[in-house]
């Protein structure tokens, strides 16, 4: 056995051994609440342990965002059991029409595009098209000669080393494999820049462009926020013969009930999508404006889908998606992955040595207690990891604030969709929701 498999075995094998437990609940779980969940009925918050009155700090912590003009609107979901405890919505779909915010307002899922495409990845791991220690060279030849950046030398020209190891789907997955986006300040972080990678005009230009840039380090040696989860969007499309699209339709949008979820948003439906904001400099917003990057006008099928940052949502359709995670992988009868093979996504896949509180994004700092699985970030210590969160609690978001998390735990899932660029205190709202969640949570025995 090699020491990339070694390794790999040995850190997953007691989150495999727990999925059994998780499966047979979960799918008690989900075989009971089927109906609820699927049509979003709403159900007293103190039929599943919540308190109304303590749901209030929830309440005023959103609306004071929008009431202070840091945020147009939101839409939020909580739901315990597989019941929606309560749907809400606040503020306005755009600020200039006034046009209110709706249920079914459509938002730009930006990064929480990442957790579905480690689902579609993990559906194609069932049908043993790849395993986790395998090479990713296996499935993209063009990566088979990567170097390693190892700094420069005295005329300032890069040093480039072999790897001590061929990075691995596991690695791809976590972050951990030497890739970024290109949004430092180094020499390879040059080369992503004058590449363009990631706007490159369909995916095997994307992989010839990045087959040209050393690794940022050496494989598990480093976690660095990454285009990983575009680079599997490419092996999805290797693997299964279809476009992500036409991949993530058939195997998860369709049997998921995600009906207003796609990497565009067609012309009828154009009225409810939500319009981005960013910080204007004086305490309040302004639009977005158009050009650069992702297609910020979602008007047609990209060239490029990525499966970093590229799907657009309702806050219905991404908390089906999130109650299908927390049911073990099935809802509404429909069975996308089995339940230990969404515990093989939801267990930390990092070893100790990154998770030192070197490593991060943004607030999400990689640290005692909280981890990286498969494309989304976990919680598998909460008071090691500070937070208030069950054990083994998923989750991740978007570059416009949106966010979710699944507490497999306390069976709690939550949904928050907002358009708001930037700023630093989108993820700050997060974290700050999950405090007045579970401090309106008093009876979690219930």
């Amino acid at each position: 056995m090699t020491k990339v498999r070694r390794a790999f075995v040995q850190g997953t094998i007691v989150g495999l051994l727990g999925a059994f437990v998780l499966g047979a609940a979960a799918q008690k779980r989900a075989h009971a609440t089927a109906t609820a969940a699927g049509g979003m009925v709403e159900v007293k918050p103190e039929s599943v342990g919540f308190s109304s009155e303590r749901l209030e700090n929830l309440h005023r912590l959103i609306q004071g965002e929008v009431d202070a003009k840091q945020l147009a609107g939101a839409v939020t979901i909580l739901a315990r059991h597989g019941k929606v405890v309560e749907t809400r919505v606040y503020g306005d779909r755009d600020l200039a029409s006034s046009a209110p915010m709706t249920k079914d307002s459509i938002f730009r899922d930006y990064s929480m595009t990442k957790p579905v495409t480690g689902v579609a990845m993990m559906i194609l791991y069932e049908q043993g098209k790849w395993l986790p220690w395998d090479p990713i060279s296996k499935y993209i030849p063009e990566f088979a000669h990567l170097k390693v950046f190892a700094g420069v030398d005295n005329e300032g020209k890069m040093i480039l080393v072999d790897p001590d190891h061929p990075p691995t789907m596991q690695e791809l997955m976590s972050h951990s494999a030497g890739f970024s986006y290109g949004s430092g300040h180094t020499q390879v972080d040059k080369m992503y820049q004058d590449l363009h990678v990631m706007h490159s005009a369909n995916l095997q230009e994307m992989i010839d462009r990045l087959a040209q840039i050393p690794l940022n380090y050496q494989p598990a040696k480093g976690w660095t926020y990454s285009a990983s989860m575009d680079i599997e969007g490419y092996i999805i499309e290797k693997l299964s013969g279809q476009t992500l699209p036409e991949f993530m339709r058939e195997h998860i949008f369709t049997p998921v009930g995600m009906k207003d979820t796609r990497f565009f948003v067609p012309a009828e439906k154009r009225g409810r999508f939500a319009t981005n904001y960013r910080d204007n400099g004086q305490g309040g917003l302004e639009p977005t404006e158009a050009g650069g990057g992702a297609p910020t006008d979602y008007a047609a099928q990209p060239g490029m889908p990525s499966g970093g940052g590229g799907l657009t949502s309702t806050a219905e359709d991404y908390y089906r998606f999130a109650q299908m995670l927390a049911n073990g992988g099935v809802l509404d009868g429909a069975r996308v992955l089995a339940p230990a093979t969404v515990k093989l996504m939801t267990t930390n896949h990092l070893g100790e040595n990154l998770l030192t509180g070197q490593f991060g994004i943004g607030q999400h700092v990689m640290r005692p207690g909280f981890g990286y699985g498969f494309n989304c970030a976990v919680v598998f210590d909460p008071p090691e990891a500070g937070l208030p969160v069950g054990k083994g609690t998923f989750f991740w978001d978007g570059a416009a604030g949106t966010w979710f998390w699944v507490d497999p735990t306390n069976d709690v899932v939550f949904v928050a969709m907002i358009q708001r660029m930037g700023g630093h205190d989108n993820h700050e709202l997060e974290y700050k929701s999950q405090a007045a969640v579970y401090g309106a949570l008093v009876d979690p025995e219930q």
